[in-house]
This record gives structure tokens, sequence and C-alpha cells, in this order.
């Protein structure tokens, strides 16, 4: 019995550098495996749409379909008993995901036309970042991730000033321009508005009166400024952060396959399981 334990935990072991690894080469030859498996499928559920395709090569998608399924399955239930604690990989984000990806084609059974759903697959391209593991690539991504999250009361306090003079704006242009140049009520003034500002302008809505002309000439002047403010204040904070240490996480946690901790870390953060430091 001792010995079958012990075969088991080499399996869940080398599972685990294998699925949750990012630095070994059979840790990215499965990565890039599942990425050319999630391409396929999100492939053959566009395709599913296309009427004449789908009439003829209906049960080769089918088919197809289910393989890919089988394989998400296989893969998501390896996923689960390599770590030890199970429950913390389920309810992380890329868990939920992972859960979604092989359902739609299980609820088929039962829901006609929910197969279409794992579309939803296309969610775990997300996964190219693990592929992406270069520390290079991930002392970018931990700058631009510290510095969105040190301009997020900034960005919040100018969405708000935003909101509040889009407000402002519309129903000045429906006190200028009236229900006759399509400003039919607030709610739709406060929609031209924020096409305007954001330099989309549909067209579907335009001033009439030469004091409305200047306003919107106002609005679209201002919006270059609103769409370049956010970009600035992050460009602000990225640079504060530039020659700041990064710590850059080498290898998953086996308990929970995280790789957000310190290089130095002891323990992980999230799970608690000790490190190997020897």
């Amino acid at each position: 019995m001792p010995e079958l334990k012990s075969k088991y935990e080499r399996f869940r072991q080398k599972a685990n550098i294998v699925i949750h690894g990012t630095s070994t080469k059979a840790g990215r030859l499965f990565d890039l495996i599942l990425l050319g498996l999630i391409l396929l499928s999100v492939f053959l559920v566009m395709m599913e749409t296309v009427t004449e395709f789908n009439l003829k090569y209906h049960s080769y998608l089918v088919f197809l379909e289910w393989i890919i399924t089988g394989l998400f399955t296989i893969e998501y239930i390896f996923r689960i008993i390599s770590i030890n604690k199970p429950w913390k990989y389920m309810t992380s984000f890329y868990g939920i995901i992972d859960l979604l990806a092989i359902l739609p084609m299980y609820l088929s059974i039962f829901f006609m036309g929910t197969s279409i759903l794992a579309v939803v697959r296309s969610l775990r391209l997300l996964r190219l970042f693990k592929i992406l593991n270069h520390p290079q690539f991930t002392k970018q991504s931990l700058q631009l991730n510290q510095a969105i999250k040190a301009s997020k009361g900034k960005i919040i306090v100018f969405i708000y000033f935003v909101l509040i003079s889009t407000i402002i704006i519309g129903s000045i242009m429906y006190l200028v321009e009236g229900e006759e140049s399509g400003f039919t009520s607030i709610p739709a003034s406060i929609y031209w508005t924020i096409v305007t500002l954001t330099t989309v302008g549909y067209g579907d809505i335009s001033p009439e009166t030469p004091l409305g002309q200047f306003i919107a000439s106002f609005v679209m002047i201002l919006g270059y400024g609103i769409i370049a403010v956010p970009t600035g204040i992050v460009t602000a904070e990225m640079a504060k952060t530039m020659h700041d240490k990064v710590s850059i996480p080498k290898n998953p946690c086996i308990g929970c396959a995280t790789e957000n901790y310190p290089e130095n870390a002891n323990y992980c953060p999230n799970c608690g399981h000790t490190f190997n430091t020897k």
C-alpha cells in the first residue's frame, strides 16, 4: 500500500510540473498544445454559426468538439489532483474559466443550443501569459499592474468628473437644441455627449443651431483631453515604479498553483504551503 501511495505521489508531482509549470520544456509544450486546442475549439464554434458550413460538416464539428471537451475534462481533473489544495484552484479565476470551458458540451445533452457557449473557451487564451513567463515579460506585467493599482483612485475621481460633465453638457444641449434637432430628452442628449466625447460620432443626432454647433466643437476638443488624461495618469505611475524592485516568481506553488508570490518567500501567501528553501 505505501508503494502505491508513493507512486501516486510521484505521479502528482510530475503532473504538477507539467500542468502548472512554465519553466520546463514539458510544461511549455503542454501549454502550447493546450492553446492550440483552445484556438481549434473556438474556430469550430465560430464555423458552426456559418449555416452552409454547418449543414455540410455538422457531424464532424460535433465529433471534434466532443474530443476536445474530453481532453479538457481530463486536463481539469489532472489539475485538481496534482495540487494539495484543489479547492483553491477550483475557486480561482483560471479554475472557474477551465470549468466553464467544459460545461457547454455536457449541458448540450439536456439543453439544445448551449454548445455554442463553448466560445467562452477563448478566455483560456489568457494562459498565453503563462507561456510568456520570461522574467522580462513578468517584470513589465507586474509594473503595469502596480501602476494601474496606484492610479485607481485618480482614475475613479476623473471618471466621476467626466460623468458629471456629460450630465451638465447633455442638459445644456437639450435646452439649446430641443426636440426639433433630435435631442428629444436629457438621456438622449447625454448619449450624444458620450458619443461625441469619445470621438465615436455615429451621426444619428447632430446639433443644428450655431450655439449647439459651437458647444459640439468644444465637446470634440474636450474629448481628446479626456482620452489622454487616464493614459497620462497610468504612465506617470509607471515611471515611479520603473526603479522599484519587483519580485518575479519562478515556480508555481504545489499547494494551490499560484505564481503570485515573492521570490524569497518561505510560505505561499495564498494557501500557506511551505516552500523548499534548501
